[in-house]
């Protein structure tokens, strides 16, 4: 990093210059302090006495033969009111446990990656199935050998790598792995952001988990927060007595989660938070990011009535240019609920530079409708035919998240209407309609297993509930839909392809019934729905004369279903009128997979 990249806001590399950097002759190290009178070290390595940085236009520097490696210190901040601060270095590369907060020095290049030939291959997956795991660290499974009940990031990937790939899932995003001081803010209010959390061990060891997940095939993706940081006065509130990163009026300055908005026209916040990102890219080799709660860039405290803030968004879409620059292959991912256009449009085509954005109306609608009585559904039954409406707007990911399964609005088998039994094929249907939808999937862990407890960040998942029959009939019936998912490209394949999707039969709201069809390579499937609590009778118009081989249905006896495996035949259309059309029975609360080959075509090619 130059000064010049600094002061006009292009580089993206601050974390080379700044913080604390091993050298031959001890470390060294550097901080930007313009409204400091004097800036000093103090650490195990100087019996915590201050060793003064020398300063120039901001940038304050010093090398300490004494320190090293593991070496716990902090930053003293003399301002020119005549007090004295002491932080955490903003650029720092460890940190403490929380309640303490000390920096820790780390060595970024102890660990060598061994994933060369994951990284020379991976792209945005935008014609590949892409199936994740979202999953807190802490929670997942427990230590119990660790007073905390955390498990290691690398002790973690030997548990985890078998688990995601028997239920195929092709990609793991981990919330927040900044440092953070409270466990319950989950890592969304952050004071360390360039410092893996202590919780689970060091920098690398986080390397190692994500070479680990690379070697096994699949990706890792961090949920990154980029526009507020927690208010610990240790952190970067008033840093240097001014405020350096976050708004000067506190009517815009304070967050609604009670943290410090970042002001993005200032040179150090931009460079701060674009840099941050390209860190954990570049260093970490996370394969994407997960942006949070992008709607506070894009308008004023994240609501359309205030007004865009064109400082945030004309920051977003610098980033966002420079990432894609950098790092092609990589995904950027937007948590954004408002109707801004162009999202995931680049920035040379006046978007916003992401590569996708979570379908929250489709999420909200989902749920919503299958919360709602079966004998009402007739009169929202269009709120599952909406999202075509606008899918093709945006590249769209289909999410089940950690916010979904909190804070007292049940987890996602729970929305499902009706008591404990009704629950489970309703579960199941739905979630056939997320993996045949259009738009790449993510689920929050627990949702495979059909978890019936709120997610508790001091609690591992419930694992005691595969023991139960109808828990582990539906996480078979997970893994046969992932599976299938993955295999067939029809289901992801030219998904942004308005070609590559067809409704067959959309407005049959008396029945509850929803059919349509994905193509793709070749390959068509027919998904057909019964979302109401009688077995239902339609006749489909289809585009051709097919021959309709089941490959998948939710009622099956072996996943606790009611229909037997023999009673599910391959249906052939017929022509009525000069249309083609076919007669199916589905069971209530069912969803069947059809593979739809061309009969004609078949036919001559026998008589051939």
């Amino acid at each position: 990093m130059d000064y010049n990249s600094f002061f006009n806001g292009t580089a993206f590399d601050a974390y080379d210059y700044f913080g604390a950097h091993p050298t031959n002759n001890g470390v060294i190290f550097r901080v930007y302090a313009p409204n400091a009178q004097n800036v000093a070290i103090v650490g195990e390595f100087n019996d915590w006495i201050p060793w003064y940085l020398s300063g120039d236009n901001g940038f304050w520097q010093g090398e300490i033969p004494s320190a090293k490696i593991g070496d716990l210190y902090k930053i003293a901040i003399y301002t020119r009111d005549g007090k004295m601060t002491e932080h955490c270095d903003p650029y720092g590369f460890g940190m403490q446990l929380r309640p303490s907060w000390c920096s820790i020095v780390r060595d970024l290049n102890e660990y060598r990656f061994t994933d060369e030939k994951w990284i020379s291959s991976r792209d945005k997956n935008y014609n590949k199935a892409m199936n994740i795991y979202e999953m807190h660290l802490g929670s997942w499974k427990q230590n119990k050998l660790d007073e905390n009940g955390w498990y290691t990031y690398d002790q973690i990937a030997d548990l985890l790598i078998p688990y995601l790939k028997e239920n195929h899932f092709t990609h793991v995003e981990f919330m927040p792995l900044s440092e953070h001081p409270a466990d319950c803010s989950w890592g969304y209010q952050n004071t360390g952001f360039y410092a893996a959390t202590s919780r689970y061990g060091t920098a690398s060891q986080l390397m190692e988990l994500i070479d680990k997940l690379h070697n096994a095939g699949i990706g890792a993706i961090l949920d990154f927060v980029p526009v507020h940081f927690a208010l610990d006065d240790y952190a970067l509130r008033k840093f240097d007595g001014s405020e350096l990163y976050e708004y000067p009026d506190s009517d815009v300055s304070v967050s609604e989660w009670g943290t410090c908005n970042f002001l993005f026209n200032k040179s150090s916040s931009a460079v701060f938070m674009q840099s941050c990102a390209n860190f954990w890219l570049e260093r970490f080799h996370f394969d994407g990011l997960r942006m949070d709660a992008i709607s506070r860039a894009i308008y004023w405290q994240g609501e359309p009535e205030r007004g865009v803030n064109p400082n945030s968004v004309d920051f977003i879409k610098r980033m966002n240019e420079g990432l894609q620059q950098r790092h092609p292959d990589c995904m950027l991912i937007a948590e954004d609920s408002t109707a801004f256009p162009k999202i995931t449009a680049p920035v040379k085509y006046g978007g916003l530079g992401f590569d996708y954005k979570w379908d929250l109306g489709w999420m909200n609608d989902t749920l919503d409708y299958f919360r709602t009585p079966p004998i009402e559904r007739r009169y929202h039954h269009h709120k599952l035919t909406f999202s075509m409406q606008y899918f093709y707007n945006e590249l769209y990911l289909l999410e089940l998240s950690h916010d979904e399964n909190v804070h007292g609005k049940a987890t996602i088998i729970q929305k499902m209407w009706g008591n404990y039994e009704q629950k489970f094929p309703q579960a199941r249907a739905m979630y056939t309609y997320m993996f045949t939808h259009p738009g790449k999937k993510l689920n929050f862990m627990g949702g495979e297993n059909a978890q019936l407890r709120e997610w508790d960040e001091k609690r591992e998942q419930d694992w005691d509930l595969l023991k139960y029959p109808l828990h582990e009939s539906f996480n078979r019936y997970f893994k046969k839909l992932t599976k299938l998912y993955c295999e067939l490209p029809a289901l992801y394949d030219e998904e942004y392809n308005q070609n590559s999707f067809k409704w067959l039969m959309a407005d049959n709201d008396m029945q509850n019934v929803y059919v349509y069809m994905r193509s793709a390579q070749n390959q068509n499937v027919i998904c057909a729905f019964n979302f109401s609590g009688a077995e239902q009778s339609v006749t489909v118009t289809s585009p051709k004369s097919y021959k309709l081989t089941p490959i998948l249905c939710s009622d099956e006896e072996t996943y606790s279903g009611c229909t037997k495996s023999e009673d599910l035949i391959t249906i052939y259309t017929y022509e009525n009128k000069d249309k083609h059309s076919f007669d199916i029975t589905l069971p209530a609360f069912s969803a069947i997979l059809f593979e739809a080959t061309d009969f004609k075509q078949s036919m001559s090619q026998n008589e051939k």
